[in-house]
């Protein structure tokens, strides 16, 4: 990365493509992160470029996000736009020797997540991908209790995620299912707080909000889902999703362990109570939009990377996280279609890599290409990132990977 010096200080010029909701608070968070500034930003209705150009100062706008992407000044950058362009971006970013900041998801497609997420490894460019929940002060507390031992070994995980309401059937179709849009965040934190990779998942799906995608494909038909993801040491985790929430956001996270339990509640605009007559409560529901929710999350992963830049240190949620996440809600959908018990093996297993950044997915009822190694840990399909490869100059990984990815 060929960074600016400034009075003694790195300066990381980065671009941002999509000036969307969320490429806008990313886009705010940067301007207020030390040392780093943005010099370009895209989108392909170009009068929303050029209205958040303006409005923080950034001399540089374009409708093509390859004009980021190519711009030989940037060092980072942070891609915000539909998640359909996500893998061939951040590809092209590896090829040019970018940084890359991705909101999730990689790819909806497993083998086209491996190949983005090698394409940055065999590049030695960091990789961040934008699960924001772990950046959330309420969970961030709970995996805090965890760490320290607060509550003791955990045993069981309660995790619960409702929508305000439902989105529109032209969202929902397409999409992936409510495992793969919205379940995975839940996912991915019961993996955050249990510390450890799940083994298997247990998932069932249904119909009670939107009878319009009732016939959809998969589980794009179900608006509610529940799981059961069991991890080593028999530590359970248990998730339920509803895309409608009459009363606001509904995002609740529990840990019970041997010596307690720690459990979050809802997060409201304010904490003021109303006591009447008829009404003892909360003065105001709890938030109603994502952002609002989440907003100080997204601010805050954005600044981490930001540091991870300046600093030159790990990224705090990588291409790996990425990848078991999507993992994870494939096989719930696996799951809640064959009504049984999936192992997350069986789905890392069907990826064949030819090389690290050309693979596909084998059928159980397919020819096994020449040179198939399958494999049960999704690590085993990556090349090791940037920052393990640095931890590790003396090649320790080389034995690993060197037979991995023959013809």
């Amino acid at each position: 990365m060929n960074v600016e010096v400034t009075d003694g200080k790195k300066l990381v010029k980065v671009g941002v493509i999509g000036m969307g909701r969320i490429g806008l608070v990313h886009l705010e968070a940067i301007t207020k992160a030390p040392g780093v500034v943005p010099i370009i930003v895209s989108n392909p209705t170009v009068s929303k470029a050029e209205a958040a150009a303006a409005q923080y100062n950034i001399p540089k706008f374009s409708d093509d996000a390859m004009d980021v992407i190519t711009d030989p000044e940037v060092d980072a950058v942070w891609i915000c736009s539909p998640s359909q362009f996500h893998a061939d971006q951040i590809k092209a970013c590896a090829a040019n020797n970018k940084h890359v900041f991705c909101e999730k998801p990689i790819a909806t497609d497993l083998a086209e997540t491996v190949e983005a997420i090698n394409a940055c490894n065999e590049a030695g460019v960091k990789l961040m991908i934008g699960l924001q929940r772990r950046f959330d002060q309420n969970f961030e507390r709970v995996k805090q209790a965890v760490e320290n031992n607060e509550v003791g070994d955990p045993i069981m995980i309660k995790l619960c995620s409702r929508d305000p309401s439902a989105p529109p059937a032209s969202y929902v179709k397409g999409g992936g299912g409510i495992f793969t849009d919205m379940a995975v965040h839940d996912l991915d934190m019961t993996r955050f707080l249990a510390g450890s990779d799940p083994i298997d998942i247990l998932a069932i799906g249904s119909t009670h909000i939107d009878m319009s995608i009732k016939d959809f494909e998969g589980s794009e038909k179900y608006d509610t889902a529940s799981c059961i993801v069991r991890y080593p040491n028999g530590v359970q985790a248990m998730i339920d999703v509803c895309r409608q929430s009459s009363f606001g956001y509904d995002q609740r996270a529990e840990v019970l362990g041997t010596k307690g339990m720690i459990q979050t509640d809802n997060v409201y605009p304010n904490t003021a109570k109303i006591y009447k007559k008829d009404y003892t409560g909360n003065a105001d529901m709890p938030f109603d939009f994502f952002l609002s929710r989440y907003n100080e999350a997204y601010v805050t992963e954005t600044v981490a990377f930001c540091n991870s830049l300046v600093n030159d240190t790990p990224v705090p949620c990588t291409g790996t996280d990425g990848l078991i996440a999507l993992v994870m809600a494939i096989a719930a959908d696996k799951s809640a279609a064959e009504n049984r018990w999936v192992k997350f093996s069986e789905i890392i297993k069907e990826v064949y890599c030819a090389s690290p950044t050309e693979c596909e997915l084998i059928s159980q009822d397919s020819m096994f290409p020449e040179g198939f190694r399958p494999t049960v840990n999704p690590e085993d399909l990556l090349v090791p990132d940037v920052d393990k490869q640095k931890a590790n100059p003396n090649g320790s990984f080389s034995d690993k990977f060197k037979n991995m990815f023959s013809k």
